[in-house]
């Protein structure tokens, strides 16, 4: 009879379903509120409390509990183990629109509160880490081509860069050779909008088939946009490097990514 019961027993533990990376149920969403410029107790008065009044009577509601900084308000509600974080996410979504009449009004520094969850799916089960004796124009090059092959395999959900400058053309005017050649900042923006498009141009017909054509005319690098021609009021061309420094550059960076190589140091006795 104990064989017997050892059998069944791994026979049964071989057959359950595995899941490397299962998904698990979260019991708690969170209501993020910013109010620019407003202390912690201004925070807690005019945005926390308010929405807390109308979080408490949702159902199946076990706990609440709120966190008041410098401009920003985070609330996080607990719900039982039998809701579903859906349908919390719905619940409490009604229930902050009902708090809006009772925050502050026409009021720009106070922002929409946000709502969310924690999603196990969605958390990263991977850090890649791309270094080289490259510049940051060409890791990102690198780093756009393996996020693409990565987002092929139909098991990944999401690719997401960290650290990752998006290129872009800097264009810094002298005021006194704008002023001098008779351009202003609105003649530069229109010209550079008009030159830097794609879009199309609307069909061809061809041996009887239609043929779409499109217009790309987008700026690659900054030595297309110094040969830029601008016309002032007199009808004068007027070369963009001739009034502007134009270089290639990078958006403001928002975020960073660290590599830390072991070292082995070896003394001598």
């Amino acid at each position: 009879m104990v064989f017997l019961i050892t059998v069944l027993g791994l026979i049964s533990y071989n057959n359950l379903p595995k899941e490397n990376f299962p998904d698990i149920a979260q019991d708690k969403v969170f209501v993020t509120t910013q109010y620019l410029g407003q202390s912690p107790q201004n925070i807690e008065i005019l945005v926390t409390r308010q929405i807390e009044k109308k979080l408490k009577s949702l159902k199946g509601l076990k706990k609440v509990t709120s966190n008041s900084y410098q401009n920003v308000s985070i609330i996080t509600c607990e719900f039982n183990g039998n809701i579903l974080i859906k349908d919390a996410k719905t619940d409490v979504k009604e229930a902050v629109d009902k708090a809006t009449p009772d925050l502050p009004q026409n009021d720009n520094n106070l922002k929409e509160s946000t709502i969310s969850d924690i999603n196990v799916a969605d958390l990263p089960i991977l850090y890649i880490n791309i270094s080289g004796n490259y510049d940051l124009k060409k890791l990102k090059e690198y780093a756009d081509n393996l996020k693409d092959d990565i987002e092929s395999y139909k098991e990944i959900s999401k690719v997401d860069e960290i650290g990752a400058l998006k290129p872009e053309i800097q264009i810094n005017v002298d005021l006194n050779k704008m002023t001098a050649a008779q351009v202003s900042f609105d003649d530069i923006t229109r010209a550079i909008g008009a030159e830097n498009i794609i879009t199309s141009a609307g069909t061809l017909k061809i041996d009887g088939m239609s043929r779409a054509i499109d217009i790309k005319q987008d700026f690659k690098n900054a030595d297309e946009v110094k040969a830029m021609v601008i016309r002032n009021p007199k009808g004068q061309a007027i070369y963009l490097r001739d009034i502007a420094e134009v270089k290639d550059s990078f958006h403001e960076q928002e975020s960073y990514a660290r590599l830390k190589i072991p070292r082995i140091m070896i003394l001598r006795a």
